[in-house]
């Protein structure tokens, strides 16, 4: 990679540059304006960055410039824990909030039923019982992690368990149990752990690790900095609380949705959730969202709804890419309603506003955004409920995050539901 040579300038205002590094786009915002540029990806990400951007970069000072970045494809991680209601959800809860991706959750009582993922995991996360009661883990776990390939691993599970685990795994890492006594969500440490670890992956990855050439502050991943604004956006925006934001972009589609829409809420420090589609992208994940299309039973009829038919997967055109991306509305909506189990299901017909940012906004209209959803709710749902469509074309939600991002910004919530037969494999395992 060329040298690229950053002035030191004295920014009397203090004012921040924020940079959003996309899979696909650059992002720039300015107290004055906001740009986007493609990116070449025959470039180095700093190069490409430079070339398109120089002359704001140079206009400010290291500690003033602010970037997050979705570039390095994010963290996966695999689950292990002891119950679906409490270990596994509430790992779940804390990586997805953290920016990772999941790639698999296993059952420890079950755990020699569960295939060897073949890729390589960068974090593998071990959960289980609270403080008090422990002897959970045995051989068993020691032998499937065996078969694993990972450059990572944390144990937050119950502390009589954590030196018989730092004894048997290498370069295991012990933080503090994310299940106290009464079996609430301690959050903090894993999400600090895994927040760190994205930033070393950054690091490690070359083409990243140079954006520091241009900034002193943390980097930190996009999903973080989006979900982090949800509590400030009606600054920004007319939105009707409950509402899910859709942020669907090159290589991953995200949902960020508030607490409201699920029965089984986990008290956090946020008031809002995340789920990531890793291979929901109309760029980088093109041919996974195809494949996708394909597979799912009402395509066809919604192709035929949008007058075009299934060669348009072979087109490169324009238009193949507003069909994708109209594409991935549906599906997604698919994969968090009753008509496609996945990590939760939301109460879609109690949903008062739908979001939408990313590169989706500079592709689709208003109108093409609302006749995807209206079928959704007509085929599958069998409804007429009609969500208020909300555009965020300007990237206000990225910039309110990142702007804020050191801020109080903790919303509490109000659930301590406890499912009484997953209590008891917890307290008594």
């Amino acid at each position: 990679m060329s040298k690229v040579e950053v002035k030191v300038v004295n920014n009397v205002n203090k004012e921040k540059l924020l940079i959003d590094v996309g899979s696909t786009y650059f992002k720039l915002s300015t107290s004055a304006h906001i740009e986007q540029h493609f990116r070449d990806f025959n470039k180095d990400i700093l190069d490409d960055l430079m070339h398109k951007c120089g002359n704001t970069i140079e206009n400010y000072a290291k500690d003033d410039v602010h970037i997050c970045s979705s570039a390095n494809g994010g963290l996966t991680t695999l689950i292990i824990g002891v119950t679906n209601t409490f270990s596994l959800k509430y790992a779940t809860n804390i990586a997805f909030n953290s920016g990772i991706n999941i790639i698999d959750t296993v059952l420890y009582q079950d755990i020699e039923d569960y295939s060897i993922p073949s890729d390589l995991i960068d974090v593998v996360i071990i959960v289980g019982g609270i403080n008090s009661h422990g002897d959970i883990f045995s051989t068993r776990l020691y032998d499937y992690l065996a078969q694993l390939r990972y450059s990572n691993i944390v144990f937050v599970g119950n502390e009589i368990d954590a030196p018989a685990i730092k004894e048997n795994i290498a370069n295991v890492e012990i933080l503090p149990n994310i299940i106290d006594d009464r079996l609430h969500i301690v959050e903090e440490h894993l999400r600090e752990y895994l927040t760190n670890l994205y930033q070393k992956d950054i690091e490690g990855k070359e083409d990243i690790k140079h954006l520091y050439d241009i900034t002193a502050n943390q980097i930190y991943s996009t999903p973080y900095i989006v979900n982090k604004a949800l509590p400030l956006i009606n600054a920004k925006f007319s939105v009707v609380n409950p509402f899910i934001l859709l942020d669907i972009g090159g290589a991953t589609t995200d949902i960020h949705y508030s607490k409201d829409l699920v029965d089984d809420n986990i008290v956090t420090e946020n008031g809002y959730d995340r789920l990531v589609f890793k291979k929901l992208g109309v760029y980088k994940s093109k041919q996974s969202l195809i494949f996708a299309a394909k597979n799912n039973e009402f395509v066809y009829e919604l192709l035929t709804h949008l007058k075009v038919t299934e060669n348009i997967f072979e087109d490169q055109s324009a238009k193949a890419t507003k069909i994708l991306m109209q594409l991935a509305i549906f599906l997604v909506l698919c994969k968090i309603s009753h008509y496609k189990k996945a990590y939760i299901n939301l109460k879609l017909l109690a949903i008062n506003s739908i979001v939408l940012t990313g590169g989706i906004t500079k592709v689709l209209t208003s109108d093409e955004i609302e006749d995807i959803i209206s079928f959704f709710y007509k085929k599958i749902l069998n409804s007429a409920h009609n969500p208020v469509t909300v555009l965020d074309s300007n990237y206000d939600i990225w910039t309110l995050g990142s702007s804020d991002i050191n801020a109080d910004m903790n919303i509490e919530t109000n659930s301590d539901a406890i499912d009484i037969k997953e209590e008891g494999k917890e307290l008594c395992q």
